[in-house]
């Protein structure tokens, strides 16, 4: 190879290199939007709506949202009660109050409507997807009506098999980096929902205190994963095993 050919191949390396780090550094600080500590207790409600607007159904959590990619969901509502699903990196499993086996599951289990179990235990981006920085774009900004805001355009895809999602298409607020909507594909590369995320202040966010999950595929309703509350908690250790879990332990 010629002098100047290993040049510009090794500043082609590098470009890629800084590119990825920064699109990296873009998914940290939009996370820090979604999470705000690396070990949470997350109230979560999630309810449905039919295209109507009219209100469906509707069910409570509380994720305990810890760093490593560890999450434990407990499922709060009656039809529901004493279920637990348990996520170790990219291992789910399902924990019934009646059975001593925990049952795998993928994050891509419904819960309700168009949220999936990995809607709600996984809350980090820069762990779970690689991608480039396409470019500046006009959006939505984060409140109905409002004039339109400069974003940063992100095509993020998997890296790691235990995601929900395979392909990411995310909008960013150009200065602050505030998530404000993306699209959502499944393994086929087919759009399967589109996210749009509620800011507790827009004009100056701190933490998106709810998501908007509108399904692409079939049934046109709309899926509100509202973040009542959070608090920084780090759980014992024990209740990440699930053989400890098929125990039916008391857990606060």
């Amino acid at each position: 190879m010629k002098p100047l050919s290993i040049i510009l191949t090794a500043l082609a390396l590098l470009a890629s290199t800084s590119h990825a780090q920064d699109v990296n550094a873009l998914l940290k600080a939009a996370d820090k939007y979604r999470m705000g500590a690396e070990n949470l207790q997350v109230e979560t409600q999630i309810n449905v709506f039919n295209a109507d607007g009219s209100p469906d159904k509707e069910r409570r959590y509380k994720v305990f949202a810890q760093a490593g990619r560890k999450s434990l969901v407990l499922m709060l509502s009656p039809a529901e009660k004493g279920q637990k699903v348990l996520m170790l990196g990219d291992d789910f499993w399902l924990l019934m109050p009646e059975s001593q086996r925990p049952l795998r599951i993928t994050p891509m289990q419904k819960l309700l409507g168009d949220a999936s179990i990995g809607d709600i235990a996984t809350l980090s981006w820069a762990d779970d997807y690689s991608g480039k920085l396409l470019g500046e774009e006009r959006c939505d900004g984060p409140t109905a009506g409002a004039a339109q805001v400069p974003c940063l355009h992100l095509s993020l895809n998997a890296a790691r098999k235990g995601v929900t999602y395979q392909r990411i298409e995310l909008w960013l607020g150009k200065t602050r980096y505030e998530p404000l909507k993306a699209d959502l594909y499944v393994l086929s590369d087919k759009l399967a929902k589109q996210a749009s995320f509620v800011l507790d202040k827009p004009a100056a966010p701190t933490i998106v205190t709810e998501m908007v999950l509108s399904d692409q595929v079939s049934n046109h309703k709309t899926t509100h994963v509202r973040y009542a509350s959070r608090k920084e908690r780090q759980v014992p250790q024990e209740w990440l095993n699930p053989m400890f879990l098929v125990r039916n332990p008391a857990l606060d």
